[in-house]
């Protein structure tokens, strides 16, 4: 494992969210938090720009709008160090949709985060301050750990209630994370035994191999890549894997999902929570490597802002499969954002504990 690759066991708890969400809201003009209004969750990350809007219901949450775009924020990092200009652009456009829909929503409680692109460029305070004066968002860039903290959250009631835990994953664009989820008893909560970031993502990895014309050998080259960097991590936590299952939260494995359900068109609400064994994912796999660029383009789960990215997302979750060969998967098109909004609706008291 390089330097750079974090690896921790049984982390602390994560501070409190509530002081920057208050800031944010009173940034954005919006009233001071009262535990029980309109609750926001945005997500910035080296790829995409999500937000969720939602109110608590039924000691969980009703989602009443949301919004995605793909900004390719992390585009260049890894070759300048910084966010281009045209990144900045396309971030900024993104960020006054999502403030404009807080707004018109009356969202009172926020939390504002960014990832990996962030943390990596040199020029990203600049960039927030441009932000903030640009859209009045200002931007919290979290760490690793919070990361995967949040992954875990948003994702974990899609172990399956049986399941003594999961190994879940999140791809993103310039990061990936990992983490082992267990149960001491069988109905017990579900708890992170271990954890881990890798400095790699889908945009790092397609810039780094390619992403338009893939071959056989750069393919497994990014694979090769992947598995030099989940070596320490799977030695260690890669063992008694028994009453396990994958648990996956990106595009790459919603996109798997849709494929394998033969879509015309990507559909969260058929996607999320559903499971493919270990033959099937090699089957959707096998099947996006045979598509050319063209061909990805006009699939109607791929699209023009992800026919570049897929494979190399491919390649790291073919070299997560290797490290923690178990036989089924189940995917998650939820994560960070749903992670924060559950967190924020328990610290204001809004919905329990399970």
């Amino acid at each position: 494992m390089n330097d750079d690759t974090l690896c921790r066991a049984d982390p602390e708890p994560r501070g409190s969210p509530q002081e920057p969400a208050m800031t944010m809201a009173r940034a954005l003009g919006e009233s001071p938090v009262d535990g029980s209004g309109v609750y926001a969750a945005l997500d910035l990350g080296t790829n995409n720009c999500r937000l969720l809007i939602a109110c608590p219901a039924n000691g969980s949450f009703r989602v009443i709008d949301s919004f995605s775009r793909i900004v390719r924020l992390g585009e260049g990092i890894s070759s300048t160090g910084c966010i281009s200009e045209a990144a900045i652009e396309r971030a900024i456009a993104a960020l006054i949709v999502c403030r404009d829909k807080m707004r018109a929503r009356k969202a009172d409680r926020l939390r504002l985060i960014a990832t990996e692109a962030c943390r990596a460029a040199s020029n990203s305070e600049s960039f927030r301050s441009r932000v903030a004066a640009a859209t009045g968002i200002e931007l919290e860039v979290i760490d690793r750990e919070t990361e995967a903290a949040l992954a875990v959250v948003g994702c974990s009631p899609l172990i399956h209630p049986k399941a003594r835990g999961a190994i879940l994953f999140d791809i993103g664009g310039g990061s990936t994370e990992l983490v082992r989820i267990e149960r001491d008893r069988e109905g017990g909560e579900p708890h992170t035994k271990a954890w881990m970031s890798l400095p790699i993502g889908v945009v790092t990895l397609a810039e780094r191999f390619g992403g338009h014309d893939v071959t056989p050998q750069s393919y497994t080259a990014m694979i090769e890549e992947v598995t030099a960097n989940l070596g320490a991590f799977a030695a260690q936590h890669g063992f008694n894997l028994y009453g396990m299952h994958l648990l996956g939260t990106s595009g790459t494995v919603t996109t798997l999902g849709g494929l394998h359900l033969g879509l015309a068109r990507y559909d969260r609400r058929k996607v999320d929570g559903i499971w493919m064994n270990d033959i099937e994912i090699t089957q959707a796999i096998a099947r996006l490597c045979g598509m050319d660029y063209q061909k990805r383009v006009a699939n109607g789960c791929i699209g023009a802002e992800r026919a570049d990215l897929v494979l190399a997302g491919c390649a790291i979750l073919d070299a997560i499969r290797r490290a923690f060969p178990l036989p089924r998967l189940r995917v998650a098109d939820r994560g960070l954002r749903e992670g924060m909004l559950v967190e924020m609706m328990r610290e204001d008291g809004v919905i329990q504990l399970n």
